[in-house]
């Protein structure tokens, strides 16, 4: 019996290369599988669920916001605060709850640097969980019927917020 060679002649070396066909045929079936399948995985079962008249809110505490005006005073709630005493008033407002979220609002017109500034402050005394808050109107993307007063709330992970301000 005759093996087949490169140069089709009997005696001379076997062919070394691997057919590769059909490992591409397997592999595109199992493609086809997983687009067909992954979708199905993600859906979820609908539910009707039932309302509660006794439901309450998880947390009923008034969330501590930290406003920055354009000439650099700083409010905390509704009432201005000096810089000094700003972290002795967000520490007696979270009452040792250190992992709840402090929200900044910064003026459009306020400068940058003022607003890194207290995030730096807070962050250097232990204060890392930190949300960012903007007009959702204000990149002119207003829905009709929008509450004016509604903010959207960016939240930056503490791992990646520095410490300290990084220096020029």
């Amino acid at each position: 019996m005759a093996m087949l060679t490169k140069s089709g002649i009997s005696g001379s070396a076997p062919i070394s290369e691997i057919n590769v066909t059909p490992m591409v045929d397997v592999m595109l079936v199992l493609l086809i599988i997983f687009m067909i399948t992954a979708p199905m995985l993600t859906t979820g079962l609908k539910v009707n669920l039932p309302q509660s008249k006794a439901a309450q809110i998880l947390n009923p505490k008034e969330p501590v916001v930290i406003t920055i005006m354009k000439n650099n005073v700083i409010s905390l709630g509704d009432h201005p605060i000096a810089r000094d005493d700003l972290i002795s008033a967000v520490k007696a407002k979270l009452q040792g709850n250190t992992s709840e979220i402090i929200h900044i609002r910064g003026d459009k017109q306020a400068a940058y640097g003022d607003i890194v500034a207290v995030i730096d402050l807070l962050a250097s005394n232990g204060l890392t969980h930190v949300g960012l808050l903007s007009d959702a109107r204000s990149m002119g993307t207003s829905t009709p019927g929008a509450d004016p007063a509604q903010t959207a709330t960016a939240t930056a992970n503490p791992s990646t917020l520095p410490a300290t301000a990084p220096t020029p």
